[in-house]
């Protein structure tokens, strides 16, 4: 008989290999549905270290307990030549998720990867900007290794000679349906030291699993409502006028606009970088980034973390810094207190206490031509490698408690990040520019604990801007990245106006957006997320009415066997399908229930592939049945904390709709002592009335909405 669920739960499950090298693996409960195992002698330095991860505690209670999802004795855990090898058992009908933020595929079982930082290079072989080692299964459960060093992951291609469900052997001489990879039964991973921590997440469901882990991790960031706005980065050498006159023109001609980012030339030199600012561009940085705020526009600025000679730090910070340099520049061993105390405090002076908003942190990925070498030492002992697995989480988790000791949230972009950072209000971005890749890359965000921009910089034509442009609109951050191009929202005049309403939607959305933020920070749940986390989606039968015959020219056709890479959700109700350059009309696998055109409200399908032709101005969004999406006026920049807007509530189907709206000031981390409320909204049909109601406001708490209207969006 298939057992699928081992009851253990609050009591520690041993178990103990025959092998002589086998490691004794103790799982203790750690946290509901969260099981905690010590392999060997694990390194004192790892992931949730580095990252300063604390468990969101009151939200993992609220998930409940889950059962153990794994047998105990399938586990295997040995120490071999002061390496780990660590083995989890593989079913035939699983598939896999995650292992870090992959570009090209969403399904991962039958890969070799090596996790490592890096700047992605365009294949997804484990070296990426969040190689997070985090998996989860179509089973319903995850595991994560929680260790700061290369770990190399064989995800079901090991078959062992002595496997319990052994692959069938073929004679390639005389069987056709012979392959060159046997089915493996096991997850095998190799990692490069005498010990490791390992956690495992029970489900019932793959998202439950999902949120788990965001949840041990503190659960996801909570932005600032600016930082669901629009944002824009201006040429690396523009002065303090060209910023004013940029945030003009965005205002003249009606393009909202919350925060602008400058580029190397705010500092006096960069590549190594000095930060501090340079005074011919900005003579007054304090009247400067106040002026913009007083305009309503926030300032973000980008740095790497390389310390110039000429830099104000250098003299002090050198003894707390590694063998190596990066351009020429002193790398701060900033996992020491003493360096921390002198790097971070030049970020805090001159740039965060007199109004900066943030940080666009670049660079701290890899590259291993420019990057320190694994041959580097470091004075606080750690090893080039494990710093180069957790700089980018340094670099957050420090910047975020500048912040936070000033009771301001800050949103900015960074090039690396890792598990254990969940939390940190940072979205990734690259260098790499492939449209479909970028979307690819903001589905599996939702499996590595990280947020994702596919951002926009330039076009060839303005179906290619405008199609990158919906996209982006639907992403963590709405940011045009132009700063090489200069390219402007409205440089391709023939599709202004359609960029400019996508813009102005993405404000009209924000009260969404803010409370689909809201449920990543208290519920761990991804804002942005793989269509296989969604309910009824995945291995069930999904119609079609499309011709099967030709699968290279339809991949649909076989809908449970596809990798679905170019669709994904957004938030708790709406599904988006992005439009490519070329593309006229697309197909779009619907999951089982109704679904409503986003715009029009009018039914489109249920659990069926369907082909859309939207039209140049329109990207492809569906809601579920019974979907609500609360939305505000088109606003130029987000709400000021205490600002009211009126608030509209669209409901799209036929059955009774309910959705959590959450409120707080926008702005601080009062949230954190229960300053925010959670409002229920209800809509239910009577005879083909709309029936809406909202629960009141909670005294005390904030209280950002004005006159509240429900709209029915399905006639």
């Amino acid at each position: 008989m298939k057992i699928l669920r081992y009851l253990f739960t609050s009591l520690a499950v041993v178990y103990l290999s025959t092998n002589a090298n086998a490691q004794t693996i103790k799982w203790a409960e750690v946290e509901p549905g969260i099981w905690k195992a010590s392999i060997g002698k694990p390194e004192t330095y790892d992931l949730l270290k580095a990252a300063g991860a604390v468990p969101y505690h009151a939200g993992l209670v609220e998930m409940g307990k889950a059962a153990f999802p794994l047998p105990p004795a399938d586990i295997d855990a040995k120490v071999v030549d002061g390496k780990t090898y660590l083995r989890f058992p593989l079913t035939r009908s699983e598939q896999l998720y995650g292992f870090g933020l992959n570009f090209q595929t969403v399904q991962q079982r039958g890969k070799i990867l090596t996790l490592h930082v890096d700047t992605y290079d365009g294949r997804d072989n484990g070296s990426t900007h969040a190689p997070t080692p985090f998996y989860v299964s179509s089973a319903g459960y995850g595991v994560f290794i929680n260790c700061a060093r290369y770990i190399t992951v064989y995800a079901g291609t090991g078959v062992r000679l002595d496997s319990k469900t052994p692959a069938v052997v073929q004679d390639r001489n005389t069987d056709d349906t012979w392959n060159a990879q046997p089915y493996s039964d096991a997850v095998e991973i190799l990692v490069p030291a005498a010990g490791v921590e390992l956690y495992l997440f029970g489900g019932p469901t793959m998202l439950d699993a999902v949120r788990r882990y965001n949840l041990l991790n503190g659960g996801g960031c909570l932005p600032p409502r600016w930082g669901l706005g629009f944002t824009q980065r201006v040429h690396r050498l523009t002065t303090a006028a060209g910023v004013a006159e940029e945030a003009k023109a965005f205002e003249d001609r009606g393009y909202p606009l919350d925060f602008i980012g400058l580029e190397p030339g705010w500092q006096s030199k960069s590549y190594p970088c000095t930060f501090e600012w340079d005074k011919t561009r900005f003579p007054n940085p304090q009247a400067f980034v106040q002026g913009m705020l007083a305009k309503h526009i926030r300032i973000n600025l980008w740095t790497n973390p390389y310390i110039s000679p000429e830099s104000p730090i250098y003299k002090q910070i050198k003894p707390f810094t590694g063998s190596h340099t990066v351009w020429n520049g002193a790398v701060a061993d900033i996992s020491m207190p003493e360096a921390r105390k002198i790097y971070f405090g030049e970020w805090e002076k001159g740039k965060i206490d007199i109004g900066v908003s943030g940080f666009k942190i670049d660079e701290a990925d890899g590259n291993n031509f420019w990057l320190w070498p694994d041959v580097a030492t470091f004075p606080s002992g750690h090893s080039a490698e494990q710093m180069r697995q957790t700089y980018g989480l340094l670099m957050q988790h420090n910047v975020t408690n500048s912040y936070h000791q000033l009771n301001r949230r800050t949103y900015g972009l960074v090039r690396a990040s890792n598990g254990g950072g969940a939390s940190f209000p940072f979205v990734i971005y690259n260098d790499y520019y492939d449209h479909r890749d970028f979307v690819t890359a903001l589905i599996n965000s939702g499996f590595a604990g990280v947020l994702w921009t596919p951002e926009v910089r330039e076009s060839a034509t303005a179906e290619e801007w405008v199609r990158r442009f919906q996209s982006n609109i639907f992403s963590p951050m709405a940011m045009i990245n132009a700063w090489a191009s200069g390219t402007k929202p409205w440089s391709f005049a023939e599709v202004a106006d359609d960029v400019k309403q996508m813009a102005l939607l993405r404000m009209q959305m924000m009260p969404y957006w803010y409370s689909e933020f809201a449920k990543y920070h208290f519920k761990g749940i991804p804002p942005f997320r793989a269509m296989n986390l969604e309910a009824g989606f995945g291995d069930g039968v999904i119609s079609t009415n499309v011709d099967n015959s030709n699968l290279q020219e339809n991949p649909y056709g076989k809908v449970t066997l596809q990798e679905v890479k170019d669709q994904y959700m957004a938030g708790e109700n709406l599904l988006v399908a992005p439009m490519f350059t070329g593309e006229k009309s697309r197909m779009v696998i619907l999951p089982h229930g109704k679904w409503f055109d986003f715009y029009t409200g009018k039914y489109v399908g249920d659990g069926e592939v369907i082909t859309v032709t939207p039209g140049l101005a329109t990207i492809p969004v569906f809601v579920k049945d019974g979907g609500i999406v609360p939305m505000m006026p088109a606003l130029l920049h987000a709400p000021a904390a205490g600002e009211k807007v009126d608030l509209e509530i669209r409901y799209y189907g036929e059955k009774p709709g309910h959705y959590t709206l959450y409120d707080d000031d926008g702005e601080t981390f009062e949230y954190e002592k229960g300053v925010y409320s959670f409002r229920e909204i209800s809509v239910v049909l009577d005879n083909g009335t709309i029936k809406g109601n909202i629960s009141a406001p909670v005294a005390g708490k904030p209280n950002n909405f004005a006159n509240i209207s429900f709209r029915k969006m399905t006639e």
